[in-house]
């Protein structure tokens, strides 16, 4: 008996230092561990990049970006020692504290979660993470820093095996549009803009190309600029170019919004991006993959065979996850306009600095084409230059803008006026057709009840009698 308590008491013991060496084990490690594989393909046609000749941001460590910021909730700092040390193992945890818009929807009172710079991003020079790491020049590589995530996501409503493969590309900071690099005539309006002077930077940055592939061969490629981007289909060679299998990709200086040629782009109606061949990046090296399941909202490390050109991992390797479910923004909040470090360009409102990003999971990961599904929001100012700019190059050529808006304001007052005035006439007629019909109602109403009342006929000779007397 004795001997069966003792072995009881032992394997009790054993099962108990068992269950705490599992629970010690970090969660995010052992999700991490699915066992899929990313195809070979989508490394083999994987995007090559040509970063703008005279871009000081180069591609940034995204682990180093957590390093550098600190969580706000809005313009709140949330308190240290409630949150501990932060990594992309635990980055999700700040969801508690505020997952909604910023705008007044969603959860935490509508407040989002901002990954705040520490250093001033006003400063001259500016502190060298914002700044990135430059690739080799001869391989594209980068050393010191991981700055590509792979994400791959499997159709399965498609008849075919449909794969998405998505490119995430990380800079720690986005440089705005130049003022001076806007179409013509609207570059007059600014006659004292002077280059360098930008509008619409921020804090962190996510760009992506998406290549889709049907039983393991691709079908098209999408380029992330902007609110919006561009698709091109595989076989399109006068669409974009490609270096055997793997397509080049030209990214704009600053905003690192992509394109398929190098050369001036057009978004935003207005605005103009300039890309060119300057300083190579491959961008998976190195790289993390992933698998995400849109289903299950499941997303898990993959593993690359040690053939694969990465640069990274390997059958077995495994890659943080955690950071793909933070619901916050990668940047700043947009400040405020009494924040001395905020600028507005005049009549546009546009601002000098906006808010930083969504991750990754935000980026539209399931998709019926290659196009978000989604369409880009549009505004009044965007319809109205759209207008202008189609009227300025039939009707409107060689004319001062400035001429054109005074002469919309006249015609815009004009026609109030006209809209204003007839409505009052439109008034002034209802009341009086109005007025007559009750006149007229009421006329008829009375000559009935005369009608209807029983006078005797001597009652009214005598009232003629005493008349006349």
């Amino acid at each position: 008996m004795s001997v069966c308590r003792f072995a009881a008491t032992c394997l009790h013991g054993i099962g108990i230092r068992l269950l705490l060496l599992v629970l010690l084990v970090d969660l995010s490690v052992l999700v991490s561990v699915s066992g899929y594989k990313v195809p070979d393909y989508v490394i083999e046609y994987a995007p090559i990049i040509y970063l703008r000749s005279d871009d000081p941001f180069m591609p940034s460590d995204i682990a180093g970006h957590i390093v550098h910021t600190r969580p706000f909730l809005g313009f709140e700092p949330i308190p240290e020692t409630e949150i501990g040390p932060l990594d992309l193992n635990n980055l999700s945890s700040l969801n508690r504290y505020g997952n909604g818009d910023g705008k007044g929807k969603g959860k935490g009172k509508g407040e989002r979660v901002y990954l705040t710079s520490i250093d001033n991003v006003t400063s001259n020079p500016l502190a060298e993470w914002l700044l990135g790491e430059t690739p080799d020049a001869t391989t594209g590589e980068l050393y010191n820093s991981t700055a590509c995530a792979v994400v791959v996501v499997e159709s399965t409503e498609s008849k075919e095996h449909q794969l998405d493969a998505f490119y995430f590309y990380f800079y720690s900071f986005n440089e705005g549009a130049d003022i001076t690099q806007v179409l013509p005539p609207l570059n007059r309006i600014f006659p004292d803009a002077s280059p360098g002077n930008h509008f619409g930077d921020h804090v962190g940055d996510w760009e992506h190309n998406m290549i889709r592939f049907k039983n393991g061969r691709p079908t098209g490629i999408y380029f992330s600029q902007h609110a919006s981007g561009q698709v091109c289909d595989w076989d399109d060679d006068g669409c974009f170019s490609k270096k055997g299998q793997r397509p080049f990709v030209f990214s704009a200086r600053g905003s690192h919004a992509n394109y398929p040629s190098e050369g001036s782009h057009v978004h935003d109606e207005a605005l103009v991006d300039i890309a060119d061949k300057g300083r190579l990046w491959d961008p998976v090296k190195p790289a993390w993959f992933y698998k995400y399941d849109p289903d299950t909202d499941t997303f898990v490390s993959a593993d690359m065979g040690t053939d694969s050109g990465s640069g990274d991992g390997g059958d077995g390797a495994t890659y943080p996850t955690d950071w793909f479910y933070f619901q916050g923004a990668w940047g700043d909040k947009k400040y405020n306009d009494s924040d001395p470090r905020q600028k507005t360009v005049p009549y546009f409102g546009l601002k000098k600095y906006e808010d930083g990003p969504t991750g990754p999971k935000f980026k539209h990961l399931v998709r019926k084409g290659l196009m978000p599904d989604e369409k880009p929001k549009t505004n009044l100012m965007k319809v109205m230059v759209r207008w202008y700019l189609r009227l300025y190059g039939c009707c409107l050529h060689g004319i001062n803008p400035w001429v054109v808006v005074l002469g919309t304001l006249l015609v815009l007052a004009a026609g109030a006026f006209v809209v204003v005035f007839a409505v009052i006439r439109i008034r002034r007629l209802v009341k009086r057709r109005w007025r007559q019909r009750k006149d007229r109602l009421g006329g008829e109403r009375g000559v009935g009840m005369i009608s209807d009342m029983n006078i005797p006929l001597l009652d009214l000779e005598r009232v003629d009698d005493e008349l006349e007397s």
